[in-house]
């Protein structure tokens, strides 16, 4: 998909199909009221998309139970796999229409959603689907006469609520390890960002996935999220979304069934760089950290703390670097970052963008256009600044200077949150005593933000807890029975 035109991708558009309707048991099922789905790029209605409640969570629900219960899934494992498998195919087949949905719904660009976060999505679920028949149980040590086994079993019906900054690939991220592990899914796409998991429920079908397995509850958080919440009839809750979100499926769970519940929420991740690092390398990233995604990623590096002997450098090769994210459109290959996801989000960025401007030192940005937000960089920050504490989401980044290695660990441990951070020094001996020190769900040196299928991702603190990715995302979804025979 990489290498299409501004032209393909509008003649794309045009005649593109926008799933509208919830998809329960197998099939499409329209909610009696429905909310519009906007591009955020254009402020056009794509459609008008079911906005279920408490009867269509019901109806979902029930799904997932039967086909939970019945066994058509969690009790055929090699089935499952081959059904995963098929469905990443089908991800891969229909890479162009999943990146332009994405697109068209939250305002990313296209070219990004075509050429990572589509085929990383069919990865990581292929990558799940061939750990089904590689994960076995234990035998037990016992006394003589005794024998014992665990196993881990599916914990049944999974709710899965996934944000809008990477509307498929967050899904995936939840739903591969959740349907390999044998559970059925009732999943909850933000509002923002509804096509692309209908479209991927549809294609569940086709890749032979039972009816009832994978069920996709679009609609509004206050009542489509509360509904699975608050639901006597769902094992567990897996969560990315803001902190103050996430905090509410916590009541939910104590209010009704003590339900399981994994968070991934906020972050504000600090991004250190020592005066002796690769200056260059550290600006160009310190760039992607912030603004990959018009900074709508949880994980990034929005804190930027800089010795104090290096800044102004760090600075100027900073700003040489902010034309690569310059906003456009993001049907065009050669835009930098794309629209905010609303209107509501983009005047809550400008906001923030307003009080920088009266806390600290403005070095480049600070203009925004409708739903797009310039590359914003504030100087001269210290960590009591809003600007600096709390999580903005949008493309601001804000610099912070410090003396010492004890006061730049100081300031980044200073946070609610506690995700991520990076590290950069030529100093070996700093990098490992520095990453020993930041207690975070990630440390990157000398680059920021990395993650792979095969390593967890999470945090601490306000960041949540549990992990996604890795083989430690499949045993959040199991639970561990222990089986005794005496001869």
């Amino acid at each position: 998909m990489t290498g299409q035109t501004l032209q393909h991708w509008t003649a794309l558009a045009a005649r593109i199909r926008f799933p509208e309707a919830a998809f329960i048991g197998g099939e499409p099922v329209s909610a009696p009221v429905t909310f519009a789905s906007v591009n955020p790029a254009t402020g056009k209605v794509l459609a008008e998309v079911s906005a279920c409640g408490t009867a269509e969570a019901d109806r979902a629900v029930a799904a997932a139970r039967a086909a939970f219960t019945d066994g058509r899934w969690s009790k055929r494992p090699g089935e499952r796999k081959q059904a995963l498998l098929r469905l990443a195919e089908l991800i891969e087949r229909d890479a162009g229409e999943l990146a332009l949905l994405d697109s068209l719904d939250m305002g990313k660009p296209v070219r990004e959603a075509a050429a990572v976060d589509i085929p990383g999505s069919a990865a990581i679920l292929r990558w799940y689907a061939e750990a089904i028949d590689k994960c076995y149980g234990q035998a037990v040590p016992t006394e003589p006469g005794n024998h014992a086994w665990v196993e881990a079993l599916p914990l049944g019906v999974v709710a899965a609520v996934v944000p809008w900054n990477y509307p498929l690939e967050m899904a995936i991220w939840k739903l591969g390890p959740a349907l390999a592990a044998g559970n059925t899914v009732v999943l909850k796409p933000a509002e923002q960002s509804p096509f692309s998991a209908l479209r991927l429920a549809e294609l569940a079908v086709e890749a032979g996935v039972p009816d009832g397995v994978l069920n996709v509850l679009p609609g509004l958080g206050e009542q489509a999220g509360r509904a699975l919440g608050v639901h006597p009839d769902v094992d567990c809750v897996t969560f990315t979304g803001s902190t103050e979100v996430g905090k509410l499926f916590l009541g939910y769970a104590a209010e009704s069934n003590a339900k399981q519940v994994w968070l991934e929420m906020g972050g504000k991740s600090p991004n250190l760089v020592f005066a002796d690092a690769d200056l260059e390398a550290a600006a160009a990233k310190a760039c992607f950290g912030a603004f990959y995604n018009a900074g709508q990623v949880c994980s990034a590096n929005t804190r930027l703390l800089v010795q104090r002997s290096a800044q102004e450098e760090l600075l100027d090769r900073l700003s040489a670097h902010l034309d690569e994210y310059r906003p456009g459109d993001p049907l065009d290959p050669a835009c930098g970052i794309g629209a905010l996801v609303s209107a509501e989000h983009a005047e809550r960025v400008r906001g923030y963008v307003e009080l920088g401007k009266r806390e600290a030192r403005l070095v480049a940005g600070g203009n925004a256009r409708d739903n797009f937000v310039a590359p914003t960089v504030f100087a001269g920050a210290h960590n009591d600044m809003r600007i600096a504490r709390e999580e903005i989401f949008g493309p601001v980044l804000t610099v912070i200077p410090f003396d010492t290695e004890e006061e730049a660990l100081a300031i980044a441990a200073d946070s609610r949150y506690a995700l991520a951070a990076s590290v950069w020094t030529t100093d070996l001996a700093r990098a490992h005593r520095v990453a020993d020190a930041l207690r975070v769900g990630t440390v990157s040196v000398n680059t920021v933000d990395v993650l792979t299928v095969q390593t967890p991702f999470g945090g601490f603190g306000e960041s949540g807890f549990g992990r996604d990715l890795s083989l430690h995302a499949l045993a959040k979804f199991t639970g561990q029975r222990t089986t005794w025979i005496s001869y």
